[in-house]
């Protein structure tokens, strides 16, 4: 049997790398750049490698009864790994993925293709032109994991951005975003002043020496019109590999202190992270 080997290909933002898992026979490493984006088991769609995406789909577990099929719009690609989750644990749902880079699309369609019948409709455009073309209404769960290298872009971090996320999202739907930073979170502060001048119900999901400063990484923000069943977040999070806790309420109020809401004349990217923080062989 011929073992896979490591394919390189230059992408529209940089350089990819599909990189197979020794241990795991038909899973993939994919990086751009030599930063993480995405892993996936072609065999076994429920196992999520990375702890962000662990959380991401920790939401999305929580948003209906097991098994319910839900509209869900991925803002962000990669190689798929979380609409092939949904496929997997909720079949029938009805899922659009927005991903610009036109030749990482092409090269996980060529070796890591979505099966039939899976209900992924993906479109090779910007997440918040896609975002912007979507009805009002329509969507259970709006699933944001953009990244241009390692920062997420700017455009998706304003209020005009949140908006637009709230139009799309039915009553009881959910937003989460995979966002990243370190001390003294002057991104993520001012996310979640964004975001929660827009929505009356906000929860952040990430580790706690990550919260305490001591490194850069990543945390899920979550936001709704409705109520967030934070017991249930805290339960799943706290049951991780490397455990997560939820903050909301009082404690999150705290933590995002006097931050200023951003507008899309004054948005900026997240942070650079420093040297190492997602980098990977």
């Amino acid at each position: 049997m011929n073992e896979p080997i490591p394919v390189i290909r230059a992408v529209d933002r940089g350089t990819a790398k599909l990189l197979p898992d020794v241990d795991r026979e038909r899973a993939w490493l994919l990086t751009v750049d030599g930063a993480a984006q995405s892993y996936v088991d072609l065999d076994e769609p429920t196992h999520l490698e990375f702890e962000y995406v662990q959380r991401l789909a920790h939401v999305i577990d929580c948003a209906a009864a097991e098994g319910l099929p839900l509209s869900v719009l991925h803002l962000g690609g990669g190689a798929f790994t979380l609409p092939r989750y949904v496929a997997a644990t909720r079949p029938g749902s009805a899922q659009q993925v927005a991903e610009a880079d036109a030749g990482l699309l092409a090269l996980v369609a060529e070796l890591l293709p979505i099966p039939d019948g899976t209900g992924i409709t993906v479109h090779g455009t910007d997440a918040r032109r896609r975002l912007e073309a979507t009805p009002d209404r329509s969507v259970d769960v709006l699933i944001a994991d953009v990244f241009g290298g390692s920062r997420v872009p700017a455009h998706i971090t304003s209020v005009e951005y949140a908006r637009e996320a709230a139009r799309v999202l039915r009553t009881g739907g959910v937003y989460a975003a995979n966002l990243a930073d370190g001390a003294p979170f002057d991104f993520l502060r001012s996310q979640l002043a964004t975001f929660g001048a827009v929505f009356e119900e906000l929860a952040l999901i990430a580790e706690p020496a990550m919260l305490r400063g001591r490194r850069f990484g990543n945390a899920v923000l979550v936001a709704s019109h409705t109520a967030i069943d934070t017991g249930a977040l805290a339960r799943r999070a706290a049951s991780d590999a490397f455990p997560a806790r939820v903050e909301h309420g009082a404690s999150l109020r705290r933590f995002t202190g006097d931050a200023a809401v951003v507008r899309d004349a004054g948005a900026v990217p997240s942070p650079r992270p420093p040297d190492g923080a997602f980098s990977t062989g």
